[in-house]
Protein backbone atom coordinates (compact mmCIF):
# COMPACT_ATOMS: atom_id res chain seq x y z
CA UNK A 1 0.00 0.00 0.00
CA UNK A 2 1.57 3.25 -1.26
CA UNK A 3 0.86 6.53 0.50
CA UNK A 4 -1.04 7.84 -2.14
CA UNK A 5 -3.52 5.11 -1.87
CA UNK A 6 -3.40 6.20 2.14
CA UNK A 7 -4.20 9.50 1.55
CA UNK A 8 -6.70 9.26 -1.54
CA UNK A 9 -9.17 6.13 0.55
CA UNK A 10 -12.57 7.82 0.24
CA UNK A 11 -14.75 5.75 2.93
CA UNK A 12 -12.70 6.69 6.09
CA UNK A 13 -9.96 8.78 6.78
CA UNK A 14 -6.89 6.93 8.27
CA UNK A 15 -8.23 3.89 7.71
CA UNK A 16 -4.77 2.64 6.11
CA UNK A 17 -2.10 3.37 8.46
CA UNK A 18 1.59 4.53 7.20
CA UNK A 19 3.10 1.87 9.10
CA UNK A 20 1.69 -0.51 6.24
CA UNK A 21 -1.01 -2.41 8.71
CA UNK A 22 -4.52 -1.90 8.54
CA UNK A 23 -6.97 0.25 10.90
CA UNK A 24 -9.42 -1.22 12.58
CA UNK A 25 -11.79 0.47 10.22
CA UNK A 26 -10.33 -0.99 7.02
CA UNK A 27 -10.37 -4.13 8.92
CA UNK A 28 -14.06 -3.60 9.53
CA UNK A 29 -14.75 -3.28 5.63
CA UNK A 30 -12.89 -5.98 4.29
CA UNK A 31 -14.85 -8.34 6.95
CA UNK A 32 -18.02 -7.24 6.11
CA UNK A 33 -17.08 -7.33 2.03
CA UNK A 34 -15.93 -10.94 3.04
CA UNK A 35 -19.20 -11.72 4.01
CA UNK A 36 -20.84 -11.12 0.97
CA UNK A 37 -17.90 -11.93 -1.96
CA UNK A 38 -14.77 -13.68 -2.25
CA UNK A 39 -11.34 -12.70 -0.88
CA UNK A 40 -10.05 -11.84 -4.21
CA UNK A 41 -13.61 -10.14 -5.20
CA UNK A 42 -13.13 -8.20 -2.03
CA UNK A 43 -9.52 -6.89 -3.01
CA UNK A 44 -10.42 -5.78 -6.29
CA UNK A 45 -13.48 -3.76 -5.35
CA UNK A 46 -11.14 -2.20 -2.65
CA UNK A 47 -8.50 -1.37 -5.49
CA UNK A 48 -10.89 -0.04 -7.91
CA UNK A 49 -13.40 1.63 -5.51
CA UNK A 50 -11.74 2.32 -2.58
CA UNK A 51 -8.10 3.04 -4.77
CA UNK A 52 -6.90 0.96 -1.43
CA UNK A 53 -4.49 -1.69 -3.49
CA UNK A 54 -4.67 -4.88 -0.61
CA UNK A 55 -3.09 -8.36 -1.74
CA UNK A 56 -6.19 -10.96 -1.61
CA UNK A 57 -3.73 -13.11 0.89
CA UNK A 58 -4.48 -10.26 3.37
CA UNK A 59 -7.49 -9.76 3.46
CA UNK A 60 -8.29 -13.70 4.10
CA UNK A 61 -5.54 -12.73 6.89
CA UNK A 62 -7.46 -10.37 8.27
CA UNK A 63 -10.96 -11.70 7.72
CA UNK A 64 -9.36 -14.97 9.28
CA UNK A 65 -8.14 -13.14 12.80
CA UNK A 66 -11.27 -10.98 12.79
CA UNK A 67 -13.80 -13.95 12.33
CA UNK A 68 -12.15 -15.84 15.11
CA UNK A 69 -12.91 -13.14 17.17
CA UNK A 70 -16.53 -12.50 16.22
CA UNK A 71 -16.74 -16.58 16.88
CA UNK A 72 -15.20 -16.05 19.90
CA UNK A 73 -18.00 -13.30 20.92
CA UNK A 74 -20.53 -15.35 19.30
CA UNK A 75 -19.49 -18.49 21.74
CA UNK A 76 -19.07 -15.99 24.66
CA UNK A 77 -23.15 -14.97 23.98
CA UNK A 78 -24.15 -18.89 24.20
CA UNK A 79 -22.75 -19.77 26.85
CA UNK A 80 -24.41 -16.77 28.92
CA UNK A 81 -28.20 -17.50 27.94
CA UNK A 82 -27.78 -21.98 27.50
CA UNK A 83 -31.52 -23.49 27.75
CA UNK A 84 -30.21 -24.67 30.74
CA UNK A 85 -29.52 -21.48 32.55
CA UNK A 86 -33.08 -19.78 31.75
CA UNK A 87 -35.48 -18.95 34.22
CA UNK A 88 -38.50 -17.35 33.44
CA UNK A 89 -38.98 -13.47 33.61
CA UNK A 90 -42.52 -13.28 33.44
CA UNK A 91 -42.50 -9.45 32.94
CA UNK A 92 -40.23 -10.07 29.57
CA UNK A 93 -43.49 -12.11 28.61
CA UNK A 94 -45.37 -10.36 25.70
CA UNK A 95 -48.70 -12.35 24.88
CA UNK A 96 -49.32 -10.33 21.68
CA UNK A 97 -45.81 -10.74 20.28
CA UNK A 98 -45.87 -13.47 17.26
CA UNK A 99 -42.35 -15.02 16.08
CA UNK A 100 -41.75 -17.39 13.76
CA UNK A 101 -39.02 -19.86 13.46
CA UNK A 102 -37.93 -22.22 10.86
CA UNK A 103 -34.53 -24.73 10.46
CA UNK A 104 -33.15 -26.18 7.53
CA UNK A 105 -29.55 -27.24 6.05
CA UNK A 106 -27.57 -27.23 3.04
CA UNK A 107 -23.98 -28.69 2.17
CA UNK A 108 -20.41 -27.41 2.00
CA UNK A 109 -17.08 -28.75 0.73
CA UNK A 110 -14.71 -29.13 3.99
CA UNK A 111 -11.14 -30.05 3.12
CA UNK A 112 -10.11 -33.42 3.81
CA UNK A 113 -14.12 -34.35 4.82
CA UNK A 114 -15.97 -33.87 1.97
CA UNK A 115 -19.81 -32.16 1.71
CA UNK A 116 -21.20 -31.56 5.18
CA UNK A 117 -24.18 -30.23 6.38
CA UNK A 118 -24.36 -26.42 7.47
CA UNK A 119 -27.64 -25.92 9.59
CA UNK A 120 -29.24 -22.97 8.96
CA UNK A 121 -31.96 -21.31 11.43
CA UNK A 122 -34.14 -18.34 11.16
CA UNK A 123 -36.15 -16.23 13.61
CA UNK A 124 -38.61 -13.23 12.64
CA UNK A 125 -41.63 -11.23 13.40
CA UNK A 126 -44.67 -12.62 11.86
CA UNK A 127 -47.37 -10.16 10.39
CA UNK A 128 -50.73 -9.99 12.02
CA UNK A 129 -53.54 -11.58 10.38
CA UNK A 130 -55.58 -8.64 9.78
CA UNK A 131 -52.49 -7.75 7.41
CA UNK A 132 -52.52 -10.19 5.14
CA UNK A 133 -54.74 -11.31 2.05
CA UNK A 134 -54.37 -15.05 2.51
CA UNK A 135 -54.16 -15.28 -1.63
CA UNK A 136 -50.82 -17.85 -2.30
CA UNK A 137 -49.02 -20.32 0.38
CA UNK A 138 -46.04 -17.86 -0.29
CA UNK A 139 -47.54 -13.99 0.23
CA UNK A 140 -44.78 -12.63 2.85
CA UNK A 141 -45.68 -13.02 6.35
CA UNK A 142 -42.25 -13.16 7.75
CA UNK A 143 -40.60 -9.87 8.63
CA UNK A 144 -37.41 -8.17 10.74
CA UNK A 145 -35.14 -12.01 9.77
CA UNK A 146 -32.44 -12.97 11.62
CA UNK A 147 -30.03 -15.90 10.39
CA UNK A 148 -27.31 -18.29 12.02
CA UNK A 149 -25.68 -20.94 10.89
CA UNK A 150 -23.56 -23.97 12.16
CA UNK A 151 -21.27 -26.58 10.63
CA UNK A 152 -21.99 -29.67 12.81
CA UNK A 153 -24.70 -31.65 14.40
CA UNK A 154 -27.62 -31.21 15.95
CA UNK A 155 -25.73 -30.75 19.34
CA UNK A 156 -23.97 -28.09 18.09
CA UNK A 157 -26.65 -26.54 16.24
CA UNK A 158 -29.23 -26.59 19.06
CA UNK A 159 -27.02 -24.10 21.25
CA UNK A 160 -26.90 -21.50 18.99
CA UNK A 161 -29.75 -21.24 17.77
CA UNK A 162 -31.31 -20.99 21.32
CA UNK A 163 -28.96 -18.27 21.77
CA UNK A 164 -30.17 -16.53 18.68
CA UNK A 165 -33.87 -17.12 19.81
CA UNK A 166 -33.42 -15.58 23.04
CA UNK A 167 -31.24 -12.23 21.30
CA UNK A 168 -34.92 -12.16 19.87
CA UNK A 169 -37.39 -12.88 22.72
CA UNK A 170 -38.67 -15.88 21.00
CA UNK A 171 -39.05 -18.12 24.26
CA UNK A 172 -41.48 -14.70 25.99
CA UNK A 173 -43.69 -14.66 22.83
CA UNK A 174 -47.27 -15.39 23.01
CA UNK A 175 -47.38 -16.94 19.68
CA UNK A 176 -44.67 -19.16 17.89
CA UNK A 177 -44.69 -20.97 14.88
CA UNK A 178 -42.04 -23.37 13.58
CA UNK A 179 -42.34 -24.08 9.78
CA UNK A 180 -39.70 -26.36 8.61
CA UNK A 181 -39.61 -29.67 6.21
CA UNK A 182 -40.15 -32.97 7.62
CA UNK A 183 -36.58 -34.02 9.09
CA UNK A 184 -37.28 -36.05 12.19
CA UNK A 185 -33.98 -33.79 13.74
CA UNK A 186 -35.85 -30.89 13.34
CA UNK A 187 -38.67 -31.75 15.35
CA UNK A 188 -37.23 -33.15 17.99
CA UNK A 189 -35.11 -29.78 18.50
CA UNK A 190 -38.21 -27.94 18.02
CA UNK A 191 -39.96 -30.03 20.65
CA UNK A 192 -36.93 -29.41 23.41
CA UNK A 193 -36.65 -25.40 22.61
CA UNK A 194 -40.06 -24.75 21.59
CA UNK A 195 -42.29 -27.38 23.55
CA UNK A 196 -45.54 -24.48 23.46
CA UNK A 197 -44.88 -23.80 19.56
CA UNK A 198 -46.96 -24.23 16.40
CA UNK A 199 -45.23 -27.02 13.96
CA UNK A 200 -46.19 -26.08 10.74
CA UNK A 201 -44.54 -28.96 7.62
CA UNK A 202 -43.32 -26.54 4.50
CA UNK A 203 -46.58 -26.83 2.28
CA UNK A 204 -43.98 -26.88 -0.67
CA UNK A 205 -42.30 -30.05 1.13
CA UNK A 206 -45.50 -31.47 1.42
CA UNK A 207 -46.12 -31.06 -2.27
CA UNK A 208 -42.83 -32.32 -3.20
CA UNK A 209 -43.77 -35.81 -1.70
CA UNK A 210 -46.90 -35.79 -3.43
CA UNK A 211 -45.40 -35.03 -6.87
CA UNK A 212 -42.99 -37.78 -5.74
CA UNK A 213 -46.23 -40.17 -5.05
CA UNK A 214 -47.47 -39.25 -8.54
CA UNK A 215 -44.54 -40.07 -10.41
CA UNK A 216 -44.51 -43.29 -8.97
CA UNK A 217 -48.25 -43.95 -9.63
CA UNK A 218 -47.81 -42.83 -13.26
CA UNK A 219 -44.42 -43.03 -14.72
CA UNK A 220 -44.82 -43.09 -18.02
CA UNK A 221 -45.19 -39.33 -20.20
CA UNK A 222 -48.50 -40.88 -21.89
CA UNK A 223 -49.42 -40.73 -18.46
CA UNK A 224 -49.19 -36.97 -18.21
CA UNK A 225 -52.58 -35.65 -18.04
CA UNK A 226 -53.79 -38.41 -15.28
CA UNK A 227 -50.79 -37.57 -13.31
CA UNK A 228 -51.82 -34.11 -13.72
CA UNK A 229 -55.19 -34.02 -12.68
CA UNK A 230 -54.45 -36.63 -9.86
CA UNK A 231 -52.03 -34.12 -8.57
CA UNK A 232 -53.98 -31.34 -8.46
CA UNK A 233 -56.82 -32.75 -6.66
CA UNK A 234 -54.31 -33.93 -3.95
CA UNK A 235 -53.16 -30.46 -3.27
CA UNK A 236 -56.57 -29.28 -3.23
CA UNK A 237 -57.34 -31.55 -0.89
CA UNK A 238 -53.88 -30.60 1.31
CA UNK A 239 -54.78 -26.93 0.82
CA UNK A 240 -57.70 -27.22 2.01
CA UNK A 241 -56.61 -28.78 5.15
CA UNK A 242 -58.02 -32.29 4.14
CA UNK A 243 -55.27 -34.39 4.78
CA UNK A 244 -57.15 -37.32 6.16
CA UNK A 245 -58.23 -37.48 1.86
CA UNK A 246 -54.96 -37.57 0.70
CA UNK A 247 -53.90 -40.47 3.57
CA UNK A 248 -56.89 -42.29 1.80
CA UNK A 249 -56.29 -42.04 -1.55
CA UNK A 250 -52.40 -42.78 -1.44
CA UNK A 251 -53.47 -45.56 0.53
CA UNK A 252 -56.19 -46.86 -1.97
CA UNK A 253 -53.38 -46.57 -4.23
CA UNK A 254 -50.84 -48.87 -2.57
CA UNK A 255 -49.00 -45.96 -2.26
CA UNK A 256 -48.24 -47.39 1.88
CA UNK A 257 -44.92 -45.14 2.00
CA UNK A 258 -45.75 -42.24 0.40
CA UNK A 259 -49.27 -41.87 2.54
CA UNK A 260 -46.97 -42.88 6.19
CA UNK A 261 -45.26 -39.37 5.44
CA UNK A 262 -48.64 -37.76 5.97
CA UNK A 263 -50.01 -39.49 8.67
CA UNK A 264 -46.78 -39.19 10.61
CA UNK A 265 -47.32 -35.17 9.65
CA UNK A 266 -51.14 -34.43 9.38
CA UNK A 267 -51.11 -32.46 12.63
CA UNK A 268 -48.65 -29.75 11.07
CA UNK A 269 -50.46 -29.92 7.67
CA UNK A 270 -52.95 -27.81 9.62
CA UNK A 271 -53.08 -25.33 6.78
CA UNK A 272 -56.45 -23.30 6.41
CA UNK A 273 -56.05 -23.05 10.34
CA UNK A 274 -52.25 -22.15 10.05
CA UNK A 275 -53.52 -19.40 7.77
CA UNK A 276 -56.26 -18.20 9.53
CA UNK A 277 -53.93 -17.82 12.28
CA UNK A 278 -51.36 -15.78 10.36
CA UNK A 279 -48.64 -18.40 10.67
CA UNK A 280 -46.29 -19.13 7.82
CA UNK A 281 -47.14 -22.31 5.84
CA UNK A 282 -43.73 -22.14 3.84
CA UNK A 283 -40.41 -22.05 4.43
CA UNK A 284 -39.24 -19.87 1.99
CA UNK A 285 -37.40 -17.23 3.99
CA UNK A 286 -35.17 -20.00 5.31
CA UNK A 287 -34.35 -22.10 1.79
CA UNK A 288 -33.59 -18.21 0.29
CA UNK A 289 -31.28 -17.59 3.61
CA UNK A 290 -29.61 -21.63 2.65
CA UNK A 291 -29.10 -20.09 -0.80
CA UNK A 292 -28.01 -17.11 0.58
CA UNK A 293 -24.98 -18.88 2.93
CA UNK A 294 -24.19 -21.29 -0.36
CA UNK A 295 -23.74 -18.33 -2.24
CA UNK A 296 -20.55 -17.13 0.05
CA UNK A 297 -19.71 -20.85 1.12
CA UNK A 298 -20.08 -23.17 -1.88
CA UNK A 299 -19.33 -21.37 -5.15
CA UNK A 300 -17.41 -22.98 -7.84
CA UNK A 301 -14.29 -24.47 -6.74
CA UNK A 302 -14.98 -23.09 -3.06
CA UNK A 303 -13.16 -25.55 0.03
CA UNK A 304 -12.96 -24.42 3.30
CA UNK A 305 -11.40 -25.80 6.86
CA UNK A 306 -14.28 -26.53 9.25
CA UNK A 307 -13.04 -23.21 10.90
CA UNK A 308 -12.93 -21.37 8.32
CA UNK A 309 -16.89 -22.27 7.49
CA UNK A 310 -17.84 -21.34 10.67
CA UNK A 311 -15.62 -17.79 10.89
CA UNK A 312 -17.39 -17.21 7.67
CA UNK A 313 -20.64 -18.65 8.87
CA UNK A 314 -20.62 -15.74 11.66
CA UNK A 315 -19.64 -13.08 9.31
CA UNK A 316 -22.29 -14.28 6.70
CA UNK A 317 -25.23 -14.32 8.83
CA UNK A 318 -24.14 -10.92 10.26
CA UNK A 319 -23.72 -9.28 7.05
CA UNK A 320 -27.78 -11.09 5.83
CA UNK A 321 -29.11 -9.67 9.16
CA UNK A 322 -27.88 -5.78 9.09
CA UNK A 323 -26.55 -6.59 12.57
CA UNK A 324 -22.80 -6.88 11.55
CA UNK A 325 -21.73 -3.33 12.77
CA UNK A 326 -23.38 -4.41 16.41
CA UNK A 327 -21.43 -7.44 16.72
CA UNK A 328 -18.22 -5.79 15.87
CA UNK A 329 -18.56 -2.91 17.96
CA UNK A 330 -18.95 -5.73 20.88
CA UNK A 331 -16.85 -8.15 20.24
Amino acid sequence: MNNADTAFFPLDNGLALSDGSYSPGLQREMVWLSGQLTYEAVSDVLERVGQCSIPTASVWQVCQRQGERLVVQAERARNQVGVERLRWNQAAYEPQARKGVSMDGGMVLVRGEGWKELKVGLVSDLVPPANRTFDTPDEPVSVKLHYTAVLGDVADFKPELWRLAEQYNIPYAGQVAVTADGAAWIWNLTADLFPKSTQIVDWYHATQHLETAVQTLFPNPDQASAAKSWGHQLKSHLFAGECFKVIEALQAKGLVDDATYFVTHQRRMQYPAFRAEGFPIGSGATESGVKQFKHRLSGPGMRWSRPGVNRMAVIRAAVLDRSFDDLWAIA
